[in-house]
């Protein structure tokens, strides 16, 4: 199953936070296609290279609902992923998080049939 779902990235530092987007791989935990916004890699750096910086999280949206994760970053290769214990619990989270109707509120009962 190849199921890859667009999340959004915060690399948090001291003073800022600088936001992205990518796309993350169910089946191994990467996460591609990342690209900044209002932030120029090329000038700016890697922002884990930063002596500011904290931590890297992301965000997997449905509608007005979010779910939070922890995001690995291999400075060296400039990458993003998440662990696999730490994708187990996202897999789980997705699962209730797009299960969800949309608005948030719980799926409407079905009618009960009487007895005839």
């Amino acid at each position: 199953m190849d199921l890859k779902l667009p999340i959004t990235i915060h690399d948090e530092l001291n003073d800022e936070v600088i936001e992205s987007t990518g796309v993350l791989d169910l089946a191994s935990g990467e996460i591609r296609d990342v690209k900044y916004i209002e932030f120029d890699l090329e000038a700016d750096g890697f922002p884990a290279e930063s002596q500011d910086y904290d931590f890297t999280c992301g965000t997997l949206s449905n509608g007005s609902k979010d779910v939070e994760f922890r995001i690995e970053v291999d400075v060296v290769g400039r990458k993003y992923s998440i662990t696999p214990s730490e994708l187990l619990e996202l897999k789980g989270r997705a699962a209730k998080l797009f299960s969800a109707p949309p608005g948030g509120h719980p799926p409407p009962e079905p009618p009960k049939r009487g007895r005839r």
